[in-house]
């Protein structure tokens, strides 16, 4: 069905060069779908070219600031969908650098709103959210009913940007959906440090014969999405003509504590190993504990649910880095 909905559609994602940006946009090239993806390629953002080098010739690419206002409204005119994963993603870097979270975060996001408003306001819009602006858990699984409170920087403002989201479909009628993320890991994540992922960390550790850090007791438990998952999500809602205005969490049924995690990376990969490191007390103050997220509502409204299993997901995320992990350590 999706295929169907694609097949001929002006697609544009923002951040289209990143790690989920890149695998959504190899999935639209092949339903046929006319994509072009927006990127800064400011380099502490996660964009890497070598991430559409085997469709590069069938997606249009522009290398611009979705903070520029006056590049937007071209790119903006006569798209179809709008797949907004634009954002800085780092915890850390958000409470060294406020401002610079702001801008992308919030006033960005502000910015692409209001261009779609005022040159495009029938197009469809998914926006990328997090987990992150739930906090440290009441409960657990997580629902989408859980209070909304953040521990850092990055998820204030990705809380912003949600709303800003959910204010225009309210107000303007703009078909707006937005999925919060959990840990999404495989090929072309990030792997060069801990921005987007500490999971790219841990691949480049084990691959390059380096002990997997582990801060902390370990003890702490987690989901985990594979990125064609978290790519049939957004393709999902994006085709759906109910999920405008509405939120849906991402998740998993396994559900693995950090330990376990890099003890099944040391098995998939058949050697390496593994060491706990106190937690650096800047990520200490951040870090929100055990979290796992329900995701039922997306199941029942929208039919979707995770398809690959952790074990699954590790070794293909290992076989492609052993291959392509110069392209992502430099």
């Amino acid at each position: 069905m999706n295929d169907a909905f694609f097949h001929g559609r002006k697609v544009i994602i923002t951040g289209g060069l990143g790690f989920i940006g890149s695998t959504l946009a190899r999935r639209l090239v092949g339903m046929g779908a006319n994509v072009t993806l927006i990127d800064s390629l400011i380099p502490q953002y996660g964009g890497n070219i070598f991430n559409i080098e085997d469709i590069r010739d069938r997606v249009r690419i522009n290398i611009s600031d979705v903070r520029d206002p006056f590049s937007l409204r071209h790119h903006m005119s006569g798209q179809e969908v709008l797949f907004n994963l634009a954002g800085q993603t780092s915890h850390l870097d958000s409470m060294n650098e406020p401002d610079a979270d702001l801008e992308i975060n919030c006033k960005a996001q502000l910015s692409i709103l209001e261009t779609c408003r005022q040159v495009n306001p029938a197009i469809r819009i998914v926006f990328a959210g997090t987990r992150q602006i739930y906090g440290k858990p009441d409960y657990l699984p997580v629902d989408e009913a859980h209070p909304i409170r953040p521990v850092d920087v990055n998820g204030i403002n990705k809380t912003a940007g949600e709303w800003y989201h959910l204010l225009y479909h309210v107000n303007y009628g703009m078909p707006c959906c937005v999925l919060r993320l959990t840990n999404t890991y495989g090929p072309r994540m990030r792997a060069r440090d801990a921005r987007q992922t500490f999971l790219g960390v841990w691949f480049q550790s084990l691959l390059e014969g380096r002990p997997i850090q582990i801060f902390g007791t370990g003890a702490q438990r987690r989901d985990f999405n594979y990125v064609d998952d978290v790519v049939n999500a957004f393709l999902c809602v994006a085709a759906s003509d109910t999920a405008a205005g509405k939120v849906y969490n991402l998740g998993s049924n396994e559900v693995v504590s950090l330990k376990e995690l890099a003890a099944l990376l040391l098995e998939v990969n058949g050697t390496g190993n593994c060491e706990l490191v106190p937690f650096p007390d800047e990520l200490k103050k951040i870090d929100v504990g055990d979290y796992f997220g329900d995701f039922r509502k997306i199941t029942t409204e929208q039919g979707w649910q995770p398809v690959l299993s952790l074990r699954e997901g590790v070794k293909r995320t290992i076989e492609f880095y052993r291959q392509h992990g110069k392209h992502y350590w430099d």
